[in-house]
């Protein structure tokens, strides 16, 4: 157990340092949520009136239905970024010294998925900061703390989809259009940025993908936690989305089975 401990402590600290030595990451990362926050839903605010859905108790400002699905963007594309990171170690060689560490594989990259969902969750409460700075803030200062399960679990889930990911990717160049053809999808067909049943409006057929979308549940868990309730359903899906990313994730880089042994 003692070496288990080791491996996850020295992985995260790695991570953490390649974050701090990245500070444009950080930017980078509070800079999106923010053009949709401050730009975006000025213009949408008129075009998308919200009614009264739970967890809101009353009617609420566009600004203020899309914190949850921006924090969940952070988580999204910060899971993304570090699988990034992955591709690029396999490429220099360092992914293939960490695999052939005498440990099991699946705790190597549960420790990678770890210290990634840290950086993640710092980065979203930084943006719930600058919300509140901007007087966007959930009915009580406790949704601040009861949001970090639902953080911690939605960017596990999210992590181990991007290193599912990266495991199938060889070449560092075909990242990007990969994460483009995952990320804007998962994005925008989920709930982040309106309501499933503003979306069923328009097309059930849209709705019904929206809802089977693991991405949207994410947020759902996030939403839910941030008003102080609690929503089983979309914990369900987040685990269970969580198990099936990080099985294929295990199975991608056994060099038994995987593509990590052809790319060696």
């Amino acid at each position: 157990m003692n070496a288990y401990l080791i491996a996850l402590s020295a992985i995260v600290k790695r991570e953490a340092l390649r974050f701090l030595h990245q500070r444009e990451r950080f930017i980078a990362a509070l800079v999106r949520p923010l053009v949709w926050l401050l730009v975006f839903a000025a213009g949408f605010r008129a075009a998308l009136g919200l009614s009264i859905i739970p967890p809101y108790q009353t009617y609420i400002t566009y600004e203020t239905y899309i914190i949850p699905g921006l924090c969940g963007m952070i988580l999204l594309f910060n899971g993304m970024q570090s699988s990034l990171s992955l591709v690029y170690d396999r490429e220099m060689g360092s992914m293939r010294l960490l695999l052939t560490a005498p440990l099991p594989r699946g705790w190597l990259l549960f420790a990678k998925l770890c210290g990634s969902t840290a950086i993640s969750i710092l980065q979203v409460y930084t943006f719930l900061a600058v919300a509140w700075a901007f007087d966007i803030m959930p009915d009580s200062p406790w949704g601040y703390l009861a949001v970090l399960p639902a953080l911690l679990i939605s960017g596990l889930m999210l992590g181990a989809l991007g290193l599912a990911l990266s495991s199938l990717i060889r070449q560092l160049e075909n990242f990007a259009g990969v994460m483009n053809f995952v990320i804007f999808p998962m994005f925008f067909l989920s709930s982040a940025l309106y309501p499933l049943w503003k979306m069923a409006e328009s097309s059930p057929l849209l709705r019904d993908i929206c809802a089977l979308n693991p991405f949207t549940h994410g947020v759902e868990l996030i939403r839910f936690a941030l008003y102080l309730k609690f929503e089983p359903i979309a914990l369900i899906w987040v685990l269970a989305s969580t198990a099936v990313f990080m099985g294929l994730a295990i199975w991608g880089y056994d060099p038994a089975r995987g593509l990590t042994r052809r790319k060696g």
